[in-house]
């Protein structure tokens, strides 16, 4: 059937580095149907085409860069991107999203999607110029950090290109390490930067001129311009809006979730000098946008004084002040500046960089490490000089380095001596700036997502923010008082569940994640309302199906990881929030009860409680029959 949709570009590219090749594919309506775009489509194409049991680096891994129906439009907080893959880190689904304005560019050069696979002989980058596309030479490039790459890519192709780039980090195939767009925007977590050093690509330079076309455009501007009003007119965009993620800092540390001494706690001493009203008195010098974005989160800061003056960077977020600061017992923040900058430059993920270095801090003060163990760098809690020695030589495996850049989880294995407890991670994927004792939704989310532990595919902060009137229009007014309760596992697993599947159909889209927060600005409804005036496609108006195909995914994901071993015994927590009590502020005393939660999730999900596997009936009834007799006919599914 000839592909009729609006709101897409109509194809994808399918690039071979071994074969050196360039293919030039119809997206079908089939996949646009079932799966959206980003996320769905990656879920789909990389189930389809990874074979299980494949080592992450290498040649069989593929990588998947992918936008959505409304990139590329105005729709507020669409310019974003995502590339997925198999996760050097985590051996299992890895995916990646990020801002900027590569996404959009993508689409105006007229294609949905990338697909690279196979191996380069040598370094190489991709450029995309409408309907050019070349793998080139990128002798030139490699060895270059970032920054430096970007910028000769700029003067030898154009100005107005979008790049994406590895550093250090991903040509030493460090397990955490990031792609980076925009010079500051980073693809991180999960390791997908080794995946491109992996390969040989050193860089994927887009530029397009295509204009992206809406299938009913009245309605699509008159839904679009009340959305950016809606926005611009919200309390909490606002403050985003001045502040940035920073202003997670202080609300954090009122509720006593903020991640300190490798979150022994939740409240850090010293949470003023990297409170977000000190950073935008004394270090903010400008603010930026995405595509198409209201919100306007990013912020531009520079140091002035002492040993790191003159360091300019887009940034540090909430997670990066997190890992380099509060969380290391650091309250040096020109140091956590100028340790963002030297990530973004090598390409390494924020949050494992410094995770781990708080992870070394307490096996140094519980005498597990010596000096020696670790070239003479003192790991003493709150030591930032440590913190800036240890980040090039993660990035160059240098040293110590060598074996950080595998990971927390092989670093703690390697180590041994009781290091493992201090390892905090979910299927090896460092926890972020959240705690499950003062936050049970996420002690779930961070459980049962499909990359270990995350906070942005489930996330739900309805029961701290006290925005009851959201919450009873959303859960009834019977639920209320649990759901508003952050310390109750009673129906936490219907909120994570359900927010679960909006999220997958935000994540097709590509929608940015602070419009869908909570309280959401943007929801389901609005999805229903703008999917059909951009596509054309009835059946992207119906709120139930939109869920049905959120569903899907996180369902697909969940076979994706299930055909690499993954079972009910993988989603849990780190001992330190299961069995130690948060032992300062309001949730002091708690841990999280994560079992009766995995139980009613496990119920609502359709998946065996034993396991932790989709059932073949629920597969069934998603479409996934393929999925089911596979996964049946390698002994996985349970049986009913």
């Amino acid at each position: 059937m000839k592909f009729s949709y609006k709101g897409y570009a109509g194809q994808f590219l399918r690039v071979n580095l071994t074969k050196n090749t360039v293919e030039k594919r119809p997206l079908t309506k089939k996949l646009a149907r079932g799966y959206i775009g980003g996320s769905g489509f990656a879920a789909r194409i990389l189930y389809d085409e990874i074979e299980p049991g494949i080592d992450p680096l290498s040649p069989k891994n593929k990588l998947f860069l992918g936008t959505g129906p409304l990139t590329g439009t105005f729709w507020p907080s669409t310019g974003r991107y995502m590339f997925a893959a198999k996760s050097p880190l985590t051996g299992i689904w890895g995916e990646s999203h990020s801002g900027g304005h590569l996404g959009p560019e993508l689409k105006y050069a007229g294609y949905d999607a990338v697909l690279i696979e196979g191996r380069a002989e040598k370094s190489v980058y991709l450029k995309i110029e409408n309907e050019e596309v070349e793998i080139r030479d990128a002798s030139h490039l490699w060895g270059k950090d970032t920054h430096e790459a970007t910028q000769v890519l700029h003067e030898d192709f154009d100005k107005g290109a979008q790049i994406a780039c590895i550093g250090a980090a991903g040509e030493n195939l460090v397990r955490y390490a990031s792609i980076i767009t925009n010079f500051y925007r980073a693809a991180g977590r999960t390791g997908l930067g080794a995946v491109m050093g992996y390969k040989k690509l050193k860089a994927i330079a887009v530029r397009g001129t295509t204009p992206v076309e809406v299938a009913d455009f009245d309605k699509f501007m008159e839904l679009t311009e009340e959305a950016h009003w809606r926005i611009l007119n919200h309390p909490q965009a606002k403050e985003m809006s001045l502040y940035g993620t920073p202003l997670l800092v202080g609300y954090k540390q009122t509720i006593g979730e903020l991640p300190t001494k490798n979150h022994l706690t939740g409240i850090f001493p010293q949470a003023e000098a990297v409170s977000a009203e000190t950073i935008r008195k004394n270090y903010w010098v400008k603010t930026r946008s995405c595509f198409a974005c209201r919100t306007m989160c990013k912020k531009v800061n520079t140091v002035k004084t002492g040993p790191y003056a003159g360091t300019l960077c887009e940034g540090p977020e909430y997670e990066t002040i997190m890992a380099f600061g509060t969380n290391c017992y650091n309250a040096d923040f020109p140091s956590i500046v100028y340790a963002n900058l030297l990530c973004d430059k090598y390409g390494l993920d924020t949050i494992s960089t410094g995770c781990i270095i708080a992870f070394l801090m307490e096996c140094y003060e519980n005498k597990i490490i010596s000096k020696s163990d670790v070239d003479g760098i003192d790991l003493s809690w709150g030591n930032s000089d440590a913190i800036i020695a240890l980040i090039p030589k993660i990035a160059k495996r240098e040293g110590i380095g060598n074996l950080l850049a595998e990971g927390s989880y092989q670093t703690a294995k390697k180590i041994g001596k009781g290091a493992e407890r201090y390892a905090l991670h979910v299927k090896k994927l460092d926890v972020s700036g959240q705690d499950g004792r003062t936050h049970r939704s996420i002690g779930l989310s961070h459980a049962t997502a499909s990359r270990g532990a995350d906070h942005l595919r489930s996330l739900v902060t309805v029961d701290q923010l006290g925005y009851e009137e959201v919450a009873e229009k959303r859960w009834g007014a019977d639920k209320l008082p649990d759901v508003c309760n952050p310390y109750t596992e009673k129906w936490k697993a219907m909120v994570v569940k359900t927010t679960e599947d909006v999220y997958a159909v935000r994540d097709c889209i590509i929608q940015c994640w602070y419009c869908v927060s909570w309280p959401p600005i943007l929801w389901i409804e609005d999805f229903a309302n703008i999917l059909p005036a951009a596509t054309g496609e009835p059946s992207f108006g119906k709120i139930d199906e939109l869920l049905l195909i959120g569903n899907r995914i996180v369902n697909l994901e969940r076979c994706f990881n299930t055909r690499e071993g993954i079972t009910r015994k993988d989603d849990t927590l780190p001992k330190r929030f299961l069995e130690e009590p948060m032992p300062e502020g309001p949730g002091k005393g708690q841990v999280v009860n994560l079992k009766v939660m995995l139980d009613e999730y496990y119920r609502l999900r359709g998946w065996d409680l034993e396991t932790g596997i989709p059932k073949i009936e629920t597969l069934e009834k998603l479409g996934l029959h393929q999925e089911a007799s596979e996964l049946e006919g390698m002994g996985k599914l349970p049986k009913s």
